[in-house]
């Protein structure tokens, strides 16, 4: 059986971070990417990128509505080796700390903490108040990895994309899936 990963999309700034993610993982033969887009990332999108949800949808295996609760993500069932929500926005991130599963992104992370999967959130928001850490901590504690999109600069980035491409690795990383994003501490290039 190929990888099966999920990739979330969900309102909150940073969608240049999802849109490599999918560039990245829908180019390995080995994984099948799974997409679901929320209907605000979509808005998002078009004002941070000026493109469409189909940069990162092109790249799956399937696209799930997010609307869709009766979709494989949403069952526990359905064998996947992880899960990531990139942007993860502050809204995502409650209903997925409190496990209200108002939508298949919800849902869908709340049935890959339950079965032990990894589950990488990706917050892009500044500042945090507490209820946002409280949250954050909530979802550590049930299993999630939180990992707020700061990019380091010790690789020296040379222009955006290499910021982007340095988070997304990191992202990938947390799943331990293969790439070539990230300039590695102590590495030469």
């Amino acid at each position: 059986m190929k990888k099966r990963i999920i990739l979330a999309v969900s309102g909150a700034s940073g969608s240049p971070y999802a849109v490599r993610i999918a560039q990245e993982l829908g180019r390995h033969e080995q994984l099948e990417l799974h997409v679901i887009v929320s209907d605000a990332a979509r808005q998002v999108m078009q004002l941070e990128t000026g493109g469409s949800p189909e940069s990162i949808t092109d790249q799956a295996f399937a696209v799930h509505s997010i609307s869709h609760i009766g979709a494989p993500p949403a069952s526990g069932s359905w064998r996947h080796h992880g899960m990531i929500v990139c942007p993860c926005s502050m809204a995502t991130l409650g209903n997925i700390a409190n496990g209200t599963g108002n939508n298949l992104i919800h849902r869908a992370a709340d049935v890959t903490l339950k079965e032990r999967r990894p589950l990488v959130l990706v917050p892009r928001e500044t500042p945090l108040n507490e209820v946002h850490l409280q949250n954050m901590l909530r979802a550590h504690r049930a299993g999630a990895v939180i990992m707020p999109a700061s990019p380091g600069f010790y690789h020296s980035p040379q222009n955006l994309e290499d910021v982007i491409r340095q988070m997304a690795g990191r992202v990938l990383d947390q799943l331990d899936l293969t790439h070539d994003l990230t300039r590695r501490w102590g590495e030469s290039t």
